[in-house]
């Protein structure tokens, strides 16, 4: 069993991005609550720019997109404190997994799941802000959100693929390695 300073060590960056995540959203919360009328402004002026080129002079719809890129202000804010806080989750498990002479049981592979799981984090955070910002100038949310794509996928992507992966480490461990389930415990104490 490593200390538990080498295993953090392991899965370092997903530690420090979970936390840059859990950070974000939490700054975002107080900007919002602070400056909730100046926001809302700014993405009605965005919106006013284009108002008779992208919605034909409909000011309904305007104020429909405008409070649509307001919510997914506030989904980016949800979302880097709560993915934040289970991807930070998920890489201390996987700090606290002993290694084994196994290929799953690997630093190097621990170390690219928690890497996945922070950048994730980030980044599907930082998509739902930035959809937000875009929504009233592109006149749509879906367009605001398709254009961001090569943002939001991969994120989820990482997201998924680090959460799977996560739990296959973990059952690995529990059912196939050296160590049985009680050692486990043992070590983590």
């Amino acid at each position: 069993m490593h200390s538990n300073s080498s295993g953090l060590r392991i899965v370092r960056l997903g530690i420090l991005l979970s936390i840059v995540a859990i950070s974000f959203g939490f700054i975002l919360g107080g900007i919002f609550g602070a400056f909730e009328e100046p926001l809302k402004a700014g993405l009605q002026q965005q919106g006013q720019q284009v108002l008779a080129t992208i919605y034909a002079g409909d000011t309904e719809k305007l104020q429909a997109t405008v409070n649509k890129g307001w919510s997914y202000f506030k989904r980016a804010h949800m979302h880097g404190g709560g993915i934040g806080t289970a991807t930070l989750s998920l890489c201390l498990l996987l700090a606290y997994l002993p290694r084994s002479s196994r290929w799953w049981a690997k630093d190097i592979f621990k170390r690219i799941v928690a890497s996945a799981l922070g950048l994730g984090a980030i980044g599907y955070s930082t998509f739902w802000l930035w959809a937000g910002w875009r929504t009233p100038a592109m006149g749509s949310s879906d367009a605001a959100k398709e254009s961001l794509s090569a943002l939001a996928i991969p994120s989820a992507g990482f997201l998924v693929l680090g959460t799977l992966s996560t739990l296959i480490l973990v059952g690995l461990h529990l059912y196939l390695s050296e160590t049985s389930a009680t050692d486990l415990t043992s070590e983590v104490h």
